[in-house]
């Protein structure tokens, strides 16, 4: 063998890593140690996928709740603004009521009303001017209160309008944290699927689909339906047909219709359409509407997911809900027992 030939013998030896023998004697390179740097394997993808979609999921939560409550004090904003606005207005006129009252005052000689009226000789003068005494002590003494309360009301209305101001400002911070929380967990986890060769791509979903089938089985053999017989009210059907008529449309965080929904945005338009007005989140729908045992789920219901309430899909009867799972995926049917349930909420009891 040449010494270029040996060179390379080591060279190639050496790239493999430690080698050790066989019970044969033959040399077998060691595994390498795991680095950051070598690919996982398709299951820890999937579950690292998962935990990058459940944390956008969580932070998405977060911006809609910003966002609504920003929108509320948006709106408390612009009352407050109209209601300085007539106060100015009434506040002029006041003013210029009680100028005209003072010229008035100034005209008569400047002689206080009391010390005309005892100047009088005339009887009947004496009573009809009296009458009108009392009649303007109680308008000036009115016009005073009325001057007094408006400019206080003026100085709440300004103080709220900061307060709401404040808040405003500060749910724009939570916004603006939320949704680059949201976009740096959705490249993360897209970063890690476009890695995957098309056929390891299909499996990714296969083995998603494959989790959800495997819940959803255990969920049914529990014998959970044989319990579940409510109906849906009208106002529930309502909600149904608006959210299955859903199906197939995009999943986009933040989206409430109607060309893209995300899965709370879903729901919340949904019993829009049934007539109930409730609150945008899913954390927030756990939080505020009633609570209602499993067993007596009915049509319409949302079914509330997650430890930490970040997902929620709309009850459709026989096991199914309507839901929009996540981002690069559509609104679609799914199986209600197909991720771990934390409760149930009725909109309309």
């Amino acid at each position: 063998m040449t010494a270029a030939a040996l060179l390379c013998a080591a060279t190639v030896l050496a790239a493999s890593g430690p080698v050790s023998a066989d019970p044969r004697g033959r040399p077998v390179a060691e595994p390498e140690p795991r680095t950051p740097a070598t690919p996982k394997t398709l299951e820890e993808v999937h579950k690292e996928v998962e935990r990058l979609y459940h944390q956008a999921a969580v932070a998405t939560d977060a911006y809609n709740l910003a966002e609504e409550k920003a929108d509320k004090q948006s709106a408390e904003i612009v009352r407050l603004a109209k209601d300085l606005e007539k106060g100015r207005k009434k506040l002029s006129s006041l003013k210029q009521r009680a100028g005209a009252a003072a010229r008035a005052q100034y005209r008569g000689g400047g002689m206080p009303p009391q010390a005309q009226l005892m100047l009088s000789d005339d009887p009947q003068q004496f009573m009809e001017s009296a009458g009108r005494l009392r009649q303007g002590q109680k308008a000036t003494k009115g016009l005073m209160g009325e001057l007094t309360r408006t400019q206080e009301d003026l100085e709440s209305y300004a103080k709220s309008a900061t307060a709401q101001w404040k808040k405003l400002e500060k749910n724009r911070k939570k916004k603006a944290t939320a949704k680059k929380r949201i976009k740096e967990r959705i490249a993360a986890a897209e970063k890690l699927e476009e890695k995957l060769a098309k056929d390891e791509r299909k499996r990714l979903r296969e083995m998603e689909e494959a989790a959800q089938l495997e819940a959803q089985t255990a969920w049914l053999d529990s014998g959970i339906l044989k319990e579940i017989d409510g109906r849906a009210t009208a106002a529930g059907k309502k909600a149904i047909e608006y959210a299955t008529g859903q199906i197939g449309k995009p999943y986009v965080w933040g989206a409430e219709g109607p060309d893209s929904f995300d899965c709370s945005g879903l729901t919340s338009q949904a019993w829009v359409a049934g007539g109930r007005v409730i609150p945008r989140t899913s954390q927030e729908q756990w939080k505020q509407l009633p609570r209602i045992d499993i067993k007596d789920m009915r049509p319409g219901d949302l079914i509330i997911y997650q430890k930490d309430a970040s997902h929620v899909g709309l009850y459709i009867g026989e096991g199914a809900m309507v839901h929009a799972p996540r981002p690069g995926r559509d609104v679609t049917m799914a199986g209600a027992g197909s991720m771990p349930i934390l409760g149930v909420v009725r909109p309309d009891k």
